[in-house]
């Protein structure tokens, strides 16, 4: 690990815009990526007639290989810049990356966007920028990628430059918190140079704009949460359920509560990395040991808390959901999945309260009969077994959430009031 600040970075857009390419990019230009491997990598592609996508290839292969593996449950990549530790959240390429975008490597602090300048907006860069402001992404830098493909055209850029402007207006997001970049993700252009085909920008490169994100401060403060990924059986140990602290401080002797399994003890171990240590903090992947717990008392979706500040359980809550895809429409009665920091929960949308304007978050109207694509609104849930969550505005980390039904994400939200079993 580095002892350089860690930020989380989104890479978010169309699929077809380039994201593995940029992000294959990113890990090579840092250093990340040996050149051995880029060099085996392009051999296989070349071979496959993809030759140039060794960057993209890069990615793929790596996605794979975490895959399979059963520690991480989402795949993601990690390169320094001289400012900060960045883990890309979301290997492009990933079905599945709104649902990794909110319950995976905790929320992205900000957010590279991708679009092709061939392409401009398309729907999903649409949705991706509707989620990245509903889920509190703060500072969006843009990459205009595929400059290359139109000429490193100053008028195309600008165009697309427009569009994505309109769409940031349209989502409220605000623009002076969005830079834009032309690049070619494919050649190299200003990713981590300057590029000699567009002397007519004079901002900085990607690089550049990365190492200028303002820092995040780690939720240190607040309560300790850790949502358990699995749990374990170690010879010579016993149970160790294994998880990523997203809020708070995890020590050694500390009184905790597993929620909604409701049940606890005082920490004896904490490891990381394979080797003991005193604490743990937001950030940290560990394993530890609870004195008492046995290996069917908890289980993956349940949240570690202090015993005195336990996770809180839901009977019902209220949520602001944004609806990106569904063939029909929504109505009360409604119960797809849920999928909220480690936990799946089957939830009924019991009541749709408001409907709201999704460009001004103004209430558009009260109790209405069903929601449908494009909709933004706010909606009271029951879980139909025991799910622990927190409101977004007293802990964002555990307060946001995906709804997947048919094998897709349909909506996804953040929630507003809890109202405890």
């Amino acid at each position: 690990m580095s002892d350089k600040p860690h930020q989380n970075l989104a890479i978010i857009g169309h699929v077809d815009h380039g994201k593995s390419t940029l992000v294959g990019r990113l890990l090579f230009e840092t250093g990340s990526v040996p050149e051995h491997v880029i060099e085996q990598y392009r051999e296989e592609a070349e071979e496959k007639g993809k030759g140039g996508f060794e960057f993209a290839y890069v990615m793929d292969n790596l996605a794979e290989e975490r895959e399979r593996g059963v520690t991480i449950d989402i795949a993601h990549q990690e390169f320094d810049t001289d400012e900060y530790f960045f883990t890309i959240v979301d290997c492009p390429g990933h079905r599945d990356f709104v649902k990794n975008m909110i319950t995976g490597a905790s929320q992205a602090d900000n957010a590279v966007l991708v679009v092709a300048a061939d392409d401009g907006v398309a729907p999903q860069t649409r949705e991706h920028v509707f989620l990245a402001r509903t889920l509190g992404i703060n500072e969006l830098i843009i990459g205009v990628n595929k400059m290359d493909i139109v000429d490193y055209s100053e008028d195309t850029y600008n165009e697309v430059v427009e569009e994505v402007k309109q769409l940031l207006k349209q989502v409220r997001f605000g623009t002076e918190d969005a830079s834009f970049i032309p690049i070619s993700a494919f050649e190299g252009d200003n990713i981590a140079e300057k590029s000699g085909n567009m002397e007519w920008f004079d901002g900085p490169t990607l690089l550049e704009s990365l190492n200028d994100l303002p820092a995040t401060e780690p939720p240190t403060d607040a309560p300790l949460r850790l949502p358990i990924q699995d749990v374990y059986t170690i010879s010579g140990i016993g149970t160790v359920p294994v998880g990523r602290v997203e809020t708070g401080i995890m020590n050694i002797g500390d009184n905790v509560s597993f929620q909604p399994s409701d049940v606890g003890g005082e920490v004896k171990t904490i490891e990381m990395h394979h080797e003991e240590v005193p604490e743990a903090g937001p950030g940290d992947n560990v394993g530890f040991n609870v004195r008492g717990i046995g290996k069917d008392d908890i289980r993956r979706g349940d949240v570690c808390g202090p015993a005195d500040d336990p996770p809180s359980v839901a009977e019902t809550f209220q949520a602001q959901v944004v609806v990106m895809q569904h063939p029909s429409v929504i109505t009360a009665g409604y119960t797809p999945v849920f999928h909220a920091h480690t936990a799946q929960v089957a939830c009924t949308i019991e009541s749709i309260d408001q409907k709201l304007d999704p460009a001004s978050g103004e209430v558009a109207e009260e109790n209405p009969d069903f929601i449908k694509s494009g909709d933004a609104a706010v909606v009271t849930v029951r879980p139909q077994k025991p799910l622990s969550i927190e409101p977004s505005s007293e802990i964002p980390e555990l307060g946001s959430f995906a709804i997947r039904d048919m094998g897709q994400t349909i909506a996804a939200g953040k929630v507003l009031s809890v109202n405890e079993r």
